[in-house]
């Protein structure tokens, strides 16, 4: 699916701490006015960081994208490019709060930029992070109850 959204994934670091992508101006993914499509900018960073966590974070947690609010700063008729960063400390801390809290809601900002630094867009990200099986148990409950 995410091959639809035009974007290519150029850089994943051996611990998935930093991926880079691209999105690249085409046919593909014009608008009306000539400038790459928002629905394509919001498909291209949709998956990357909850992809990130969930192999950082390993198979003791569930992690699910819950929202994402994009503005857009300027029509973007060039490549644009986006880079997903986490850092130990983060990771550290995001450990911490979810074992303290069993579930959080964590959120993560990414821009889109053309070759020079310059931002096209920013995507607010809320990520759901949970212990796998706190995440089991509720599911349970709730199908239970429902």
């Amino acid at each position: 699916m995410y091959r639809r959204s035009t974007a290519r994934i150029v850089y994943i670091s051996s611990n998935m701490y930093k991926v880079k992508i691209k999105l690249p101006i085409s046919y593909k993914n014009r608008n009306y006015v000539g400038a790459i499509f928002g629905g394509s900018m919001q498909a291209a960073t949709d998956p990357i960081y909850m992809i990130q966590l969930l192999n950082i974070l390993g198979d003791d947690y569930v992690v699910w994208d819950k929202a994402a609010c994009i503005k857009y700063k300027k029509p973007a008729r060039e490549d644009l490019y986006g880079s997903f960063v986490f850092f130990e400390e983060e990771i550290k801390e995001i450990v911490k709060d979810v074992t303290n809290n069993k579930e959080i809601d964590y959120k993560k900002l990414v821009t889109l930029t053309n070759s020079e630094g310059e931002v096209y867009s920013e995507i607010n990200k809320t990520l759901y992070i949970a212990q796998k099986d706190y995440y089991k148990q509720k599911l349970k409950s709730k199908n239970r109850k429902g």
